[in-house]
């Protein structure tokens, strides 16, 4: 049986003092710069997370969340489970801090990802893709006794990610919507927790993109609900069903979902490559797909681009598939 969580919103001083943790640490305070796009409707703003040492935002809740802990807690080392930017997250604050990292991995986890990892000294631990969704929800993997560090569902983690919407606030004041790429579901309610203490007029949208999008059926339905699920270049989220604790915590603070065709998520990577000259994994390319939609509405609309983590012979792809579309439109 699944233990019970629950997880109260974090605050504005949990993310100010993840920040203070954060200072000198390594991690990148990005920049956020404006796609290059005319549209008459709204200014669409790229928060640059693949600009981090390890090309995700997923070092900030991990680095906070070891870095809040007392050595003891950390002598028996640490383990998570990741597709691969969480795992990179924690093995980089692993090794930084000198604690052995060891990381469960679905077996179709991209092959990029789990080469950085053995490369930040962290032992990859493989298991079948549905096997590891259960064991995001049971939080436990036998032989494993270190500390978890969940991917998503920990309240230090979310505090981390919540330092990008302090940093959204002070470069765009005004900002009128915030995007942000759901997965498990910590990014999301880190970055909107503390967006509706400190700035409550500002939308957030969790961005999911089709068919899989369990946090739009489940607000739908008002239940944990399964969607269809299967592979796609879209890696680093995308599940068959969300998790309890994360649906309940995105209905307490108000976090509706918007859903980006496949097609269009494609187009919108290729788009951030060819106008800002950025490559961006198919995660972050969701909320960038939502605000050309035009579905997150007018004005000034921010987008978390997670990571940049992709695949180079799929990136390579995308790319190609691209412009083979164009060819065929103009001849």
């Amino acid at each position: 049986m699944s233990p019970i969580v629950h997880h109260d919103p974090v605050t504005a001083r949990d993310a100010q003092a993840a920040r203070e943790r954060l200072a000198g640490s390594g991690v990148v305070r990005t920049p956020l710069l404006r796609l290059n796009v005319d549209d008459p409707h709204r200014d669409i703003y790229l928060k640059l997370e693949n600009l981090q040492p390890i090309g995700s935002f997923k070092l900030r809740g991990m680095w906070n969340a070891l870095a809040g802990r007392d050595q003891k807690s950390l002598a028996g080392g640490v383990w998570t489970l990741s597709a691969g930017n969480a795992a990179q997250g924690l093995a980089w604050s692993a090794r930084r801090l000198g604690v052995e990292c060891k990381v469960v991995v679905p077996d179709n986890a991209p092959r990029a990802k789990i080469d950085a990892v053995e490369r930040l000294g962290a032992q990859i631990v493989a298991v079948p893709i549905e096997e590891w969704f259960e064991l995001a929800a049971t939080r436990t993997f036998p032989g494993l006794d270190a500390l978890l560090v969940h991917p998503f569902s920990d309240r230090a983690v979310m505090a981390g990610n919540g330092t990008i919407a302090l940093e959204i606030l002070e470069d765009l004041p005004d900002v009128d919507t915030v995007l942000v790429p759901w997965g498990g579901g910590g990014l999301c309610c880190g970055i909107g927790a503390v967006l509706r203490e400190v700035a409550p007029a500002v939308r957030v949208y969790a961005c999911e993109f089709s068919p899989s999008a369990p946090l739009k059926a489940s607000l739908e339905a008002g239940k944990v609900t399964e969607v269809p699920y299967g592979p796609s270049f879209v890696d680093g989220i995308g599940a068959p069903r969300t998790y309890p604790e994360m649906l309940e915590l995105a209905q307490r603070l108000g976090i509706d979902a918007l859903v980006s065709p496949l097609a269009e998520v494609a187009a919108a990577l290729r788009l951030v490559a060819g106008r800002n000259h950025v490559v961006v994994e198919g995660a972050a390319a969701v909320p960038v797909a939502a605000a050309l939609s035009g579905a997150a509405g007018a004005g000034r609309v921010a987008c978390v681009v997670s990571g940049g983590n992709i695949d180079l012979d799929k990136l390579a792809g995308l790319l190609m598939s691209g412009a083979e579309a164009n060819d065929t439109a103009q001849a």
